[in-house]
């Protein structure tokens, strides 16, 4: 096994003798735009935002993706008319957060495009045009980074805060677009970037760094916190390598941290101010088999594990294992949601996620890290059993023997659960989360390890319905209480968007085949649709401005719809990339007709 691994090692090509040519930042386009007054955003704001608004990714940072706004509800959602679209400036993987303060809109797409929009009537105020490096064409992971920014962009202060896929952290003036500061957060030369944006936490901007499953990224993957108002690194936590932790050093058994790869939190965490604590999802090592890896049987720390740590210093509270040793690319890096049950001292303090691609859902104890309960969301076969404990067995006959030794998993490297995120409703109690019913074959190689490029090192075989299973796409929501299903909504066409809940009782989503739709929080019943030009992408929201609601939908092409595709022949993926946003808002005439 150790043999195979140091093999595989000699093939890898150097770094050290590439570089990247300079380059400048583009500021705002249009040039010198009008001035225009904007409210700061203050960390007191950032905690409790005001209900009109969506400041943060998911509104609020403990990530349920949940607004208290009423006007549209189930009585009124019938009267949605479209108020004003937008064509995206990049193509790509339709991922996009849009943000809302002030009446202004920040939208943040692939290739790291920041403009701002009037949030009533769409016309653009500024853009801001990052210019990245220029890779070689062969780098081909690498620069593939750029065409999947997710919600790459933060507020805070009168700033904009962006995540660029070159591994920079940059601060726009939030009125003009202009630069204010900028620092290289890691080296993108090794094939570091960023792939989704940051939290912001008193005054600090913690991140998470992508890419670590590059070939020049061996030995570290990152979640770093940087100060707000300069840039400057303030601590930084490798989920890799742990010199503080025997424990987490004796998982990767024989293999020392310049051998390692992966550990990647590609998704933005949550934080609890009551513990002062950042919650954190992180990713599969690479290589994917641990055939190659090297590591042994055993957990792989931090990979696939919930990490609590102290925002003030990144210092590890505590972490959870889901799945404790990948050999699938089924990682766990998805939303982490905080909940609260009940009220004073009786409350429990829940951390609810379904964190990776096998569709397990978990709830734990956000103090401890204490396990207290999980359910099977969707077809799989990887997981044999979890205990009263928490601790997860895996079914061995699917740990591959041999390279080239093929093995049927579910769910799927697409998922199960992918990015797309769930959201929680503190009205009915409820986690409602988008799947996928999804299987491919998985098949460990052997590969050269190459600049700019993945050390996955496995095949995989295309995506395919599970036995005696019809309907790919799936909702389910989940009683936060015990895990028990509230409801569960199937359908032919997976579902490619995140999810949006709402003091209306609604449940906003779309899929690959291009609806947009709003389902009731009791009972999962359809209650709105609409067709728009491409799959429903990125994450849905919602605010209010001048006694109006809006919905934004971003639309575009995804992998995810890719895939659907190539299950369901008859819902193809447009030709185009088709990226755009979709604002609706209510007839004029039932506009004030809230539920109370």
């Amino acid at each position: 096994m150790m043999t195979l691994r140091l093999t595989t090692l000699l093939a890898f090509t150097a770094l050290s003798a590439m570089s990247l040519p300079a380059y400048a930042q583009d500021a705002a386009t249009p040039a010198a735009p009008a001035a225009r007054s904007y409210k700061p955003v203050t960390n007191d704001m950032i905690l409790n935002p005001p209900p009109e608004e969506w400041i943060s990714w998911r509104r609020t940072v403990d990530n349920q993706g949940y607004s208290p706004l009423d006007l549209i509800n189930k009585d009124t959602v019938k009267n949605l008319e479209l108020a004003w679209a937008w064509p995206m400036a990049a193509d790509g993987q339709q991922e996009s957060a849009p943000l809302v303060h002030d009446g202004m809109m920040f939208l943040s797409t692939n290739q790291n495009i920041i403009q701002a929009l009037d949030a009533k009537t769409g016309d653009l105020i500024w853009e801001y045009r990052h210019v990245l490096p220029q890779l070689p064409s062969s780098w081909g992971y690498q620069l593939n980074q750029a065409r999947r920014q997710k919600n790459s962009i933060a507020l805070y202060d009168d700033k904009v805060i962006v995540a660029t896929a070159d591994a920079k952290l940059v601060a726009l003036d939030a009125a003009t677009g202009k630069v204010d500061w900028e620092t290289q957060a890691f080296d993108t030369s090794k094939g570091y970037s960023y792939t989704v944006g940051p939290l912001i936490v008193n005054d600090k901007v913690i991140s998470a760094i992508s890419g670590c499953s590059i070939a020049g990224t061996a030995g570290g993957c990152f979640i770093a916190a940087h100060d707000a108002k300069t840039g400057k690194e303030l601590w930084r936590f490798n989920t890799i390598d742990d010199p503080k932790n025997p424990e987490q050093e004796a998982s990767w058994g024989d293999v020392p941290p310049e051998n390692r790869w992966g550990g990647t939190p590609w998704t933005t965490g949550s934080y609890d101010p009551r513990t002062n604590t950042t919650f954190w999802g992180i990713g599969m090592p690479g290589p994917y088999s641990q055939l190659i890896r090297g590591s042994g049987e055993g957990a792989v720390l931090y990979t696939n594990n919930t990490v609590a740590l102290d925002a003030d210093t990144g210092e590890r509270k505590w972490n959870f294992s889901h799945l404790p040793a990948d050999n699938w690319d089924l990682d766990s890096p998805f939303e982490r949601i905080l909940v609260d049950e009940g009220e004073g001292d009786a409350a429990k303090h829940l951390l609810v996620t379904v964190p990776g691609k096998d569709g397990i859902a978990f709830a734990l104890d956000r103090d401890t890290g204490k396990y207290l309960w999980s359910r099977e969301t969707v077809y799989q076969n990887v997981v044999k059993s979890i205990d009263a404990e928490g601790k997860v067995t895996l079914n061995s006959d699917l740990v591959p023997t041999a390279v080239n030794q093929e093995v049927f998993v579910c769910t799927s490297v697409s998922g199960g659960k992918l990015w797309m995120a769930g959201a929680y409703s503190p009205r009915t109690q409820t986690y409602y989360v988008p799947l996928a019913e999804a299987c491919n074959t998985v098949t460990p190689t052997v590969t050269e390890f190459t600049a700019g490029n993945a050390v996955g090192a496995t095949k995989f075989g295309p995506r395919v319905l599970p036995p005696n299973i019809t309907d790919g796409g799936v909702v389910e929501a989940i009683n936060v209480a015990d895990g028990s299903q509230k409801w569960r909504l199937n359908q032919r066409p997976t579902f490619t968007s995140s999810l949006l809940a709402t003091g209306g009782g609604l449940v906003f989503g779309g899929d690959a085949g291009r609806f947009l739709m709003a389902m009731d929080e009791e009972t999962g019943d359809v209650l709105w649709k609409t067709r728009l030009n491409a799959p429903i992408g990125g994450y849905p929201m919602t605010y209010e401005i001048d006694g109006e609601q809006y919905l934004a939908v971003p639309t575009g092409f995804s992998a995810q719809a890719g895939s659907s595709a190539s299950m369901f022949p008859e819902i193809p993926v447009p030709s185009g990339s088709g990226n755009s946003l979709f604002v609706f808002k209510l007839r004029s005439d039932n506009a004030k007709t809230a539920s109370n």
